[in-house]
C-alpha cells in the first residue's frame, strides 16, 4: 500500500510539472543559453577587453604632451669642481667666494611635446597586433558559443527521449494493469490459480518501477538543460515535432564541408596573430625618428647680479614665482639600436616556428573535422536504417501482443506467454523511440562537424 502511494504521488508530481511547464522550442533553448550562460558572459567580457586594448593602441600615433610647474625655496651656493650626477639639490648661480644661507623662491614652468614621427612600422604593427588579438577573442567567443549550443541541443534531444520513454513506460503500466485486472477476476472465479494473479500484480509493480526510473532520468536531464540555459531547476515541455517527424532530405546534409567551422576560424585567427607578431618583431630592429618641442619659463627671487652683490635677492614669494626668463627648443632625433638586429633574429625565427606549428595544428584539426563529418553522414544513414527496422519490430510486437491477449482471455495461452508478449511490445516501443531520437542525434553530430546548427532546426518530414 505504501509503495502504491509513493508511486501515485510521483506520477501526480510529474503530471503537475508537465501541466505548468511552457513549451520550449529548441531554437529558444539555444538562444536563452547563449544569452544567459555565465561562461559565455566571461568570454564576452574578454572580447570587450580586447576591443578596449585595440582602442588604446590606436592612440599610440598621438604625440606625448607633458606640462609641469615647479615652485621651490632654497639657497643657490655654487662652487667650481667636478661631480658625478646622482640626484640631490639642483641650484643655478655663479660660484661665490664664501658660503651663505641666503634663500629665496624660484620657479620652473615647462611644456614638452615628444612625437614619434616615423617608427618604420613599429606602431603600425603594434596596432595590428591589437586588432589580431581582438579578432582572436571574437573567434574564441564564437566557437565557445557554438560548442555550448551543441551541448544544449544534445541535452534537449536527450531530455526529449527520456520524456518519450516515460510515456512508453506509462503505456506499459496501463497494459500490465489491464492484465492484472483480468487475471485477478478470473482467479477469484476459480478459472485461474491465485499464483497467476500474484504474478500479474508483480508485473504491475515492475512496470511502475520502470516508469519511476524513467521519471528519474527526466528529472536529471531537466536539471542538465536548466544548468546549460542558466535557469534554476524546472520542468520543460519540449517540441514534440522531434518525436513525430524526421529531417526532410537526407542528401542535403551530405557532402558538406567544414571550412567555416568556428574551431577552424579560431585557429586561423591564431595564425594571423602569430604572423602579426612576426611583423612586430621585425619592426623592432628598425630605427625610429622622433620630434621634440620644449617651451620653458623660469622665475627667481635672486637678481642677475647676485654673484657680485649677495644682498641682491628677495625672500618674497611673488618675487620668485613669476616668469623672468623663457626658452624654447625644437629638435629631431634619429635613434637606432643596432644590436637589436642580431638580437631579434632568433626571436623572429622562434615566432616563425610558432606560426608553422599553428598551421600544422590547423591542418590536423581540419582533417579531424572532415573525418567527423564523414562519420556523421554514415551514422545518419545507419540511424535511418535502424529506425525502419524498429518500426517493423514494433508493428510485429503489437500484432503478437493482441493475439496473445486474445488467446489468454480464451484460456489458450499461459501467463508466461502473455508476459513475454508484454515484454516484447514494451521493448519494441522503447527501441523505436530511441531509434527515432538517434536520427536527430546523428544529424546533430553531423551539424556539429559542419559548424552550423541551422540544419537541425527548420526541416522536418513525417
Amino acid at each position: 500500500m505504501k509503495f502504491k502511494l509513493l508511486t501515485s504521488l510521483g506520477l501526480v508530481l510529474m503530471a503537475t510539472g508537465h501541466a505548468s511547464a511552457q513549451l520550449l522550442q529548441l531554437s529558444e533553448a539555444i538562444q536563452r543559453a547563449t544569452e544567459s550562460y555565465d561562461a559565455l558572459k566571461a568570454k564576452q567580457s574578454l572580447h570587450a577587453a580586447a576591443a578596449e586594448n585595440t582602442a588604446f593602441l590606436r592612440q599610440l600615433h598621438l604625440p606625448d604632451f607633458h606640462i609641469s610647474a615647479q615652485q621651490s625655496y632654497g639657497t643657490v651656493n655654487m662652487i667650481h669642481g667636478p661631480m658625478l650626477a646622482g640626484g640631490g639639490i639642483a641650484s643655478t648661480s655663479m660660484p661665490l667666494a664664501e658660503q651663505n644661507w641666503n634663500a629665496g623662491f624660484g620657479a620652473l614652468y615647462l611644456a614638452h611635446i615628444n612625437w614619434n614621427v616615423f617608427t618604420f612600422g613599429r606602431v603600425k604593427n603594434q596596432i595590428g597586433l591589437g586588432v589580431a588579438a581582438e579578432r582572436t577573442a571574437a573567434a574564441d567567443l564564437n566557437q565557445e558559443i557554438f560548442q555550448h549550443q551543441v551541448k544544449v541541443a544534445a541535452a534537449y534531444l536527450k531530455l526529449l527521449a527520456c520524456q518519450r520513454l516515460y510515456q512508453v513506460q506509462g503505456k506499459n503500466v496501463n497494459r500490465a494493469q489491464v492484465f492484472y485486472t483480468l487475471t485477478a477476476a478470473r482467479a477469484e472465479s476459480g478459472l485461474l490459480p491465485e499464483v497467476d494473479a500474484a504474478l500479474a500484480e508483480a508485473e504491475v509493480a515492475h512496470a511502475r518501477s520502470l516508469q519511476i526510473k524513467a521519471q528519474d532520468k527526466v528529472l536529471d536531464y531537466n536539471k542538465q538543460l536548466a544548468v546549460l540555459m542558466g535557469d534554476s531547476f524546472k520542468t520543460y515541455e519540449l517540441d514534440s515535432a522531434y518525436s513525430s517527424t524526421l529531417p526532410m532530405d537526407l542528401l542535403q546534409y551530405q557532402q558538406q564541408q567544414a571550412k567555416g567551422h568556428p574551431l577552424l576560424l579560431l585557429q586561423s585567427q591564431k595564425i594571423d596573430f602569430s604572423k602579426q607578431m612576426e611583423s612586430l618583431l621585425t619592426a623592432e630592429r628598425r630605427p625610429s625618428l622622433s620630434a621634440a618641442a620644449v617651451l620653458q619659463g623660469r622665475g627667481s627671487g635672486f637678481a642677475h647680479n647676485y654673484a657680485q652683490n649677495t644682498q641682491a635677492f628677495s625672500t618674497a614669494y611673488p618675487k620668485g614665482v613669476g616668469i623672468d626668463r623663457g626658452n624654447y627648443l625644437l629638435g629631431l632625433t634619429l635613434s637606432w639600436n643596432l644590436t637589436q638586429i642580431p638580437r631579434y633574429a632568433a626571436k623572429i625565427k622562434e615566432q616563425q616556428l610558432l606560426t608553422q606549428s599553428l598551421r600544422q595544428q590547423y591542418d590536423g584539426l581540419a582533417k579531424e573535422l572532415q573525418a567527423q563529418l564523414q562519420l556523421g553522414e554514415a551514422q545518419l544513414q545507419q540511424a535511418y536504417k535502424n529506425l525502419k527496422e524498429t518500426i517493423v519490430q514494433r508493428k510485429a510486437a503489437e500484432q503478437a501482443f493482441k493475439q496473445q491477449m486474445a488467446r489468454y482471455e480464451n484460456g489458450l495461452s499461459t501467463l508466461v506467454d502473455y508476459t513475454q508478449a508484454l515484454y516484447s511490445i514494451n521493448r519494441a516501443e522503447i527501441e523505436q523511440e530511441v531509434a527515432h531520437n538517434n536520427v536527430w542525434q546523428a544529424l546533430l553530430l553531423l551539424a556539429a562537424a559542419q559548424g552550423d546548427l541551422s540544419t537541425l532546426l527548420p526541416h522536418h518530414k513525417d
